[in-house]
This record gives structure tokens, C-alpha cells and sequence, in this order.
């Protein structure tokens, strides 16, 4: 027995897909993604369409999929985030009805609800056999963790793994089980892995982003968090790293012993690992090579699916035991309302990942970002789309100081009492807008180009075209 197709058009012809269904894709490969394009050529090949993408992500790799939204081959997308390149021509109205913004947790949990059902997943394998056990932690392609694609293999009607190096059964070493499979197809190759995963990913050396880290790491020891058993998730961008590597140093000085990291793992927090900070890294995307090859070797840094991550449904979630979280901002308001999934434009830059599932799940959820970028005020009257209620966010780090949300009056004692610059957030808006002028905020139309949805399925902002 063989579950062997011999190309993409038999697979798809075979999984039965018609037009209106929805297929999906996860988003592994990141920007390195060819299996996504591929298999939508296909698909326009053989004459299908008004197909629904359910996508964990959508990339600027992806752009070529704005040809088939042209085209009536898609109509519809459902995505947790979006690059520029495809978000700009959507926030401009080019497709016909709103994309659909869930978060990490929010997307596996409608997933088998049933709210979001998926006809058809094609799953990206850098390594499978020919009955679809598949991992994502070998091959030329390695990218690691496919924790996202999880939800899709178990509850999608037909699954289609799509692989470049194919491996004798059984794979034992899987991640996704051949019993959710119904096709495997062999390809030339699923991504470019310069655009999977890169040789590191960089330490700023901004002053003013290690300042803010300072100031972020001093918050953290002086929160009374950082102590036995603390957990902690920060992002892959050059602040968050810094930060992360100013806790290490902490941890390290202390003697700290800590519960487990999570994220987006990097080699920085490989590096805490290695150097015995945690007990474990619980990892749902790898986002560079050292995070590959640790999670090969090394049996405490552990794989985990996007539902173990932050579904608000499971019966427990990874994101509700974090203790600390490091999160960015393209926009907060003075009522702590964070924007991640518009530029101060209005167009469509990014989305929520898992940004308010963790805000809404850690003992203290703080965002770090400077007062301004590109003459930009980050700081404002009220954000253009709401990502993260502020209700869920603890305190803003900027390089001039530490706003705690009114809500924590005694993060603000604590805070106080340790010596650290706090200040309102009123006032800085204030600061920025002398420095930078009133930001003029754009004119967007009245139709509709994304409905932003909270982890919990409802509404929370839309997205109006520009």
C-alpha cells in the first residue's frame, strides 16, 4: 500500500476539491514557502475556483496569489497574519469579501468547532513517507516545529502532504501521524530554506532598542515574577532578543532556575536553554537553524501543536502558564489598545499571531517599542485597528520610560518602589507628538477589507479599505 500521487494536479483532482471549498496551508516555510504558489497554479490549471485560503499565514512570498484573487480562482482568505505585499492590494479592496484575522490560538480552536472547515489541507514536509508520516525536523527544507499545521491534518476532510525528500516507512520520528493522511506527492522542492529559516537571526545594536531592553529586563526582575519556576515567550525581532538576552544574564546571576520558554524559538533562547536558565522550550515555529537542530537533539526542547500553544477551548494551554511577555507594537493607544495588523496608513501589514492570545494569558504582558519610527508617534489618541484589548496589556516600554496600564495599580507600586522611570501614557503621546507634530490620520472608504477576530471568535475591529 502507497499513498503515492504522481503530481499535484492527480492529488487535488483526486481529494475531490470543487469550486467554493476551502483549502489550507501553513505557514512553516514562512517566506521560503513554494508550496502554497504551486499548489494554487494547479488548482487554476484545472479550472477550480471561488476556493476560500484558510492560511496560518500569509507571506510576501505568496504575492503571486494576488494573480489568482484577480482572477476569481480565490474569493476568499482566512489567515492569522499578512505581509504587505498581498496585504497592501487587499487593504486597496481586491478581493471580494473580508479577510477573516484570527489569532494562533483563536484559529486551531474553530478549526474543530467546525466554524472554520477545511475541505482540502496541503501540508508542506520537508520530510515524509509514502503513507504521510511527516516532520518538519530533517530534509533540505528542515524548518522545525510544524505545530500549525496540526489542527488542519486532524480535522480537514482529505489531506495532502507534499514533500521533498521522501524516506522509507515508517518515518518514526514524525510529527504529523499517517492516520489523518490521504495523498503524499513528491516534489522537486517545497521552499527556498534562505527564506525558512536564516544562519541567525541578529542582536540589535540600536541604542535606543538596548535601552528599551534594559529598562524591559529591569521591569521583569522588579515585577517579583523572576524567581523558581518563571516562564517566559519573547519575539525574534532585535529588541526582544536583547531583552531575552538581559533576562539570561539575570537568570544566570541569580541563579534562577526557570519553568520552560516559549515561542518562536530562536537560538537565543536555545542559548538559554543550553545554559540551563529553563527546563524546557516548548516550541509551536522554529524561526532560525539553531532552533532546528535543537529541537533534533535535544529531547527538553519539545514540539507543541498551535492548540497546546493558546487554543482558549483546550482544557489547558501553554499560553495561560506564562508568567512573562514580551510583545511589539506598530501602534498603542493611551487606553493600552494594540495595533499589529496596520501601518499608521491604515494598510495591512502583519496580524495578531499569537499576540493577544499571550497578552490575555501571562501574569504580565509587556510592550515594547520605541516612541517613534519614522517620525511616526507609536503612541496615540486611539489605534486604527484594534489587535490586543488593552484590558489584557500590563505596561508600554519605551526608551523614555515605563507607562503601566491604570488597571495594575500594583504593578505601579511595585514598579515605583524599585526605582524604575515610569510615567503616563498620556504623556507620551504628548512627548511624540512635539517632537513629531499631530499624526494625520488616513480617510479609509466605508467598505470592509478585514474583520479582526479576538481568540474567542468574536469581532473585536474592522479593517476599512484605503
Amino acid at each position: 500500500m502507497s499513498k503515492l500521487t504522481a503530481s499535484l494536479e492527480e492529488a487535488i483532482i483526486a481529494s475531490g476539491l470543487k469550486d467554493g471549498m476551502c483549502i489550507s496551508f501553513h505557514h512553516h516555510l514562512r517566506n521560503g514557502d513554494y508550496v502554497l504558489n504551486k499548489v494554487m497554479d494547479a488548482i487554476a490549471k484545472l479550472g477550480i475556483g471561488t476556493l476560500t485560503i484558510n492560511a496560518s499565514s500569509i507571506f510576501d512570498s505568496h504575492a503571486p496569489l494576488l494573480t489568482h484573487i484577480k482572477n476569481g480562482v480565490v474569493t476568499g482568505l482566512e489567515t492569522n497574519y499578512m505581509g504587505p505585499l498581498v496585504g497592501k492590494a487587499v487593504s486597496e479592496g481586491i478581493l471580494q469579501q473580508p479577510v477573516l484575522f484570527r489569532t494562533h490560538g483563536g484559529r486551531p480552536s474553530d478549526i474543530e468547532t467546525g466554524k472554520s472547515p477545511i475541505d482540502v489541507a496541503f501540508i508542506a514536509a520537508p520530510t515524509a513517507d509514502n503513507q504521510g508520516n511527516c516532520t518538519g525536523q530533517f530534509g533540505k527544507s528542515a524548518c522545525g516545529s510544524l505545530g500549525y499545521a496540526f489542527p488542519d491534518a486532524m480535522y480537514a476532510k482529505q489531506v495532502v502532504v507534499i514533500t521533498d525528500n521522501l524516506v522509507e516507512y515508517p518515518l518514526a520520528d514524525y510529527s504529523i501521524s499517517e492516520v489523518y493522511v490521504d495523498q503524499v506527492v513528491v516534489v522537486d522542492a517545497i521552499g527556498d530554506p534562505q527564506g525558512i529559516v536564516s544562519g541567525t537571526t541578529r542582536m540589535t545594536r540600536d541604542p535606543i532598542a538596548l535601552r528599551i531592553a534594559d529598562l524591559t529586563a529591569t521591569v521583569i526582575s522588579a515585577s517579583g515574577l523572576l524567581k523558581a519556576g518563571f516562564s517566559f515567550q519573547t519575539g525574534a525581532g532585535g529588541a526582544p532578543l536583547a531583552v531575552g538576552q538581559r533576562v539570561q544574564e539575570l537568570m544566570l546571576q541569580k541563579g534562577i532556575k526557570g519553568s520552560f520558554a516559549l515561542g518562536g524559538t530562536t537560538g537565543y533562547l536555545v542559548n538559554m536553554l543550553d545554559a540551563g536558565c529553563f527546563e524546557s522550550i516548548l516550541d509551536v515555529q522554529c524561526f532560525d537553524l539553531k532552533a532546528v537542530e535543537s529541537l533534533r537533539r535535544n529531547p527538553r526542547h519539545v514540539e507543541i501543536s498551535a492548540s497546546h500553544y493558546a487554543s482558549p477551548l483546550a482544557k489547558s494551554c501553554v499560553a495561560d502558564n506564562l508568567d512573562v511577555v514580551v510583545l511589539g507594537a506598530t501602534q498603542i493607544d493611551v487606553n493600552f489598545n494594540v495595533n499589529v495588523h496596520t501601518d499608521s496608513n491604515g494598510h495591512i501589514i502583519g496580524g495578531s499571531g499569537g499576540h493577544s492570545d499571550v497578552a490575555a494569558g501571562a501574569k504580565l504582558a509587556l510592550v515594547i517599542a520605541p516612541l517613534n519610527r519614522a517620525r511616526l508617534s507609536i503612541v496615540v489618541d486611539q489605534v486604527l485597528t484594534t489587535s490586543t484589548p488593552g484590558s489584557t496589556v500590563d505596561a508600554l516600554v519605551t526608551q523614555y520610560g515605563v507607562a503601566v496600564n491604570p488597571r495594575r495599580e500594583d504593578l505601579q507600586r511595585t514598579l515605583g518602589a524599585s526605582g524604575l522611570p515610569l510615567v503616563a501614557i498620556e504623556k507620551l503621546r504628548a512627548m511624540a507628538e512635539e517632537i513629531n507634530g499631530v499624526p494625520q490620520k488616513p480617510t479609509p472608504k466605508d467598505r470592509v477589507v478585514g474583520n479582526v477576530m479576538y481568540r474567542d471568535g468574536t469581532i473585536i475591529d474592522e479593517i476599512l479599505q484605503i
